[in-house]
């Protein structure tokens, strides 16, 4: 069974609970992926001057030289989610009025994609396999699967 950290699995349920609740909107800061991390506040805003930039503001340098995490997160891991979420979503980073953008940013495909991608960055900022990757249930040896469906899923269980 894969062993995940208290901040990622806390980070799944709420991203989780926020796609399913359609409390998910990559548009607005308290309910974008990282708004959704950080219990819905919008504060976390103020680490970079530019939404969807990697560059830390003097507000975000201090915090991330002081070492301070945000439910378990740096400055710097926090824009590093955003930027990969807009940017799944469809949104060209920086965000800037006239930059692309998705037509819809709230339908179900959109979320699901942006979820998608930064599910795989939260495994990889804890070292994990990523949990949303199914690859292996299609893999064959000899034409016979290598991995039985109630197996994988007992592996891919979170504890």
């Amino acid at each position: 069974m894969m062993k995940t950290s208290k901040r990622l699995e806390q980070a799944l349920v709420k991203l989780y609970n926020a796609y399913h609740n359609n409390n998910l909107n990559p548009e607005d800061c308290a309910a974008c992926a990282v708004g959704n991390i950080l219990d819905n506040h919008d504060s976390w805003k103020h680490l970079s001057n530019d939404h969807g930039s990697l560059e830390l503001s003097y507000v975000g340098r201090v915090h991330q030289n002081l070492g301070r995490k945000f439910n378990g997160y740096t400055p710097i891991e926090i824009l590093s989610i955003e930027k990969v979420f807009l940017e799944a979503c469809g949104f060209k980073t920086p965000l800037c009025h006239y930059n692309i953008k998705p037509e819809n940013p709230t339908a179900n495909d959109v979320l699901f994609n942006g979820l998608s991608a930064v599910v795989n960055l939260l495994c990889e900022l804890d070292s994990i396999e990523n949990v949303m990757d199914l690859s292996k249930l299609f893999e064959q040896e000899n034409g016979a699967p290598v991995y039985h469906l109630e197996t994988f899923l007992r592996e891919k269980a979170l504890a």
